[in-house]
C-alpha cells in the first residue's frame, strides 16, 4: 500500500503532476522564448555532481534544476491540481 498524503492522494501523484507541470512549462517557455525574451531567463538550483569512491564501488550524487518563470508557473499549477483532486 502506498503512503498517502492529505485526503488519500498518493505522494506519487503529486510527483507526477509536478513533473508534468514543469515539463509543460519548460516546453512553453522554449517555444515562446524568441517572441518574449523574458521567458528565456532562468536560474539553476541544485548540487553539482560529487563522487564517492570506496575502491570497490563509485557513487555519484548530484542534481540541477533549471527553473524559469513559466516552469515555476507550471509547477505551481501542478500543485494546485493536486490540491483539488
Amino acid at each position: 500500500m502506498a503512503k498517502t498524503y492529505r485526503g488519500g492522494s498518493s505522494v506519487w501523484i503529486l510527483f507526477l503532476l509536478l513533473l508534468t507541470g514543469g515539463l509543460v512549462g519548460s516546453a512553453i517557455s522554449n517555444s515562446l522564448a524568441k517572441v518574449v525574451p523574458f521567458l528565456a531567463t532562468s536560474g539553476k538550483i541544485g548540487l553539482q555532481p560529487a563522487t564517492l569512491d570506496l575502491q570497490f564501488i563509485q557513487i555519484t550524487f548530484g542534481f540541477i534544476i533549471n527553473v524559469g518563470p513559466v516552469t515555476a508557473l507550471g509547477l505551481v499549477l501542478g500543485y494546485l491540481v493536486y490540491r483539488n483532486i
